[in-house]
């Protein structure tokens, strides 16, 4: 009998012959299907092992689990780890993981103790030395690698980059195209890491004859061709462009409910019912139940058989969450909002229209001043957690934070590297409020004038975006004047993209609430130039932000 024939019972416990009917007597937990050299996997009670047509075992070991061959050599759970047998249960190499896959085009990737992936080779050898957060499949000699931030790009078997280029998800090459994602949405990649059209999608398949089914990010779903031309239409838009505009327009909504439950004290309450959470918050009963619900769609609260909660989400509204949003809501509601009024005139040639004073602003308002830098605060708690990895210190480094509001990214940087010493230089109204009880230096200061101070390493974060190229040359100056030859600037912002739109709102709000901009890595680089830097490096993080390093020249 051929095991090339038999398949797997329906009730997996043992194998059928082509004609359908058991192929053997015996009967296991599990059985799985049968992999050249004609082995399957079997298991019975707290043993594993292979079997061959007869289902006699194929040699003498147990194991914990064991899987197909490929490529001749099958993984298996050992006590010791994962590792891959030979046909006759003999190990492939001594080394065991906390991982292994299948053997593909004569490669496999692996998970050691560190919870780092790589590939090996059929004799356990590591195929490159370079470790990643996750290795898939090679296939066509190319594979998918992620690295520690989340992006993806594909290498050869010798572990080199194909294309150098990273996205935010990835698939391996089919028929010449790879699927990717980008911040804008899914396309299909050509070998050189190109898309293959300028359109992005929500969903997407692989090319099958020079086509792919996609959905459009309106819940349609069309064929398209490798230009990335609709070919025919399957379904159409799930709603239309009208309606979606029209919910866009009313964005204020969603900024006004938040801000008032935030305001009236409801987020606080909860969990409570309509009924209490009106007597806490003086509202009118039928108002609370009204604003209760508004919440729920918007995914801040949802109702329990004893009232209502606040979901996951909405927990970040409250005051004592340590990433707290809820002076965020206020602020985008009132002052922040109000600066939008004024962006016709920020666009047109006015004359008459100059960017605010926002800093001076929450200066002089003082219950302003503290909720404002509460919610700065809590976006760098949130964005800055891998920028220190990315700084590299060499850890005994003199560090000025400049406009390093109350000192996040500071005691970040101090608890990565205790040897150094960290400078806050900030406006003294904030100096006033920012922690005095850590070992961080504060400096009461203008980030325009002299600094008077010098150091090995100057991080800017979150800081150029706020002004205009005059001023932020300007502080790149101050910067530059603090540092020796070979000292580094550490600028932190979003980069804005060439060929795409994220971010560009941002970049409104900096320019009604500031003047300031985001900009692209090109713009950088000139600015550094100018101020007596050369870009070094681009360091990507998880999240928004990435680490542009200056050195001084």
């Amino acid at each position: 009998m051929s095991w090339l024939s038999l398949k797997v019972s329906p009730c997996a416990t043992h194998h059928l012959d082509a004609s359908g009917e058991p192929a053997y007597a015996a009967r296991f937990d599990t059985v799985q299907k049968f992999h050249a050299p004609g082995l399957a996997p079997v298991r019975h009670q707290e043993y594993a092992w292979h079997i061959d047509a007869s289902s006699n075992a194929a040699y003498g070991s147990r194991f914990l689990n064991t899987f197909g061959f490929y490529e001749g050599l099958a993984a298996v759970v050992a006590r010791e780890g994962w590792l891959h047998i030979r046909p006759d249960g003999s190990k492939a190499y001594p080394r065991a993981y906390d991982w292994c896959g299948n053997f593909q085009e004569k490669r496999c990737p692996v998970r050691d103790s560190g919870g780092h992936y790589f590939h090996i080779t059929a004799k356990g050898k590591d195929a490159y030395p370079e470790r990643w957060r996750y290795a898939g499949d090679y296939r066509d000699s190319i594979a998918v690698v992620q690295r520690g931030d989340g992006l993806s790009t594909h290498i050869t078997l010798d572990g080199a980059l194909l294309h150098g280029r990273w996205f935010i998800d990835l698939d391996v090459f089919h028929k010449g195209y790879a699927r990717a994602r980008d911040d804008a949405g899914w396309m299909h990649l050509n070998t050189d890491g190109q898309p293959a059209y300028r359109r992005r999608f929500s969903m997407l398949e692989p090319f099958y004859n020079g086509q792919a089914r996609v959905e459009r990010f309106d819940g349609a779903l069309e064929v398209i061709d490798e230009n990335g031309t609709c070919v025919t239409e399957l379904r159409p838009a799930r709603r239309s462009e009208f309606s979606s505009l029209s919910e866009d327009m009313v964005g204020f909504w969603k900024t006004q409910t938040i801000a008032a439950a935030v305001a009236l004290g409801v987020i606080e309450t909860l969990p409570a019912t309509a009924l209490q959470v009106a007597e806490a918050c003086r509202l009118n009963a039928s108002g609370a139940e009204r604003l209760m619900r508004a919440l729920c769609e918007l995914n801040i609260a949802w109702q329990e058989p004893t009232g209502w909660a606040l979901t996951p989400r909405g927990e970040f509204l409250r005051a004592s969450h340590s990433l707290t949003l809820a002076d965020a809501a206020i602020e985008y509601a009132g002052p922040l909002s109000e600066l939008w009024k004024a962006l016709p005139n920020a666009l047109s040639l006015n004359a008459a229209w100059s960017a605010p004073d926002i800093f001076g602003d929450v200066a002089r308002d003082q219950s302003r001043l503290s909720g404002h830098h509460r919610m700065l605060r809590s976006y760098a708690r949130h964005d800055y957690a891998q920028v220190c990895n990315a700084l590299d210190l060499r850890g005994d480094e003199r560090v000025i934070d400049a406009g390093g509001g109350l000192g996040v990214l500071a005691q970040l940087i101090l608890d990565a590297n205790p040897a150094a010493t960290i400078t806050v230089l900030e406006r003294p109204e904030v100096v006033a409020i920012a922690p005095q009880d850590t070992p961080l230096r504060w400096v009461s200061g203008n980030l325009f004038d002299e600094w008077k101070l010098e150091a090995d390493a100057v991080v800017l974060s979150r800081v150029l975006h706020d002004w205009d190229d005059r001023e932020a040359l300007t502080i790149l100056s101050r910067a530059r004047s603090s540092l020796t030859v070979g000292g580094r600037v550490f600028i932190i912002e979003m980069l804005a993209g060439e060929e795409e739109a994220a971010g560009a709102l941002c970049d409104l709000h900096l320019l009604v609430a500031t003047g300031g901009r985001e900009r692209s890595q090109e713009h950088f680089e000139v600015l550094l130039s100018k101020a007596g830097f050369k870009l070094e490096s681009v360091r990507k993080l998880p999240t928004l932000p990435s680490v542009l390093v200056g050195v001084a020249v």
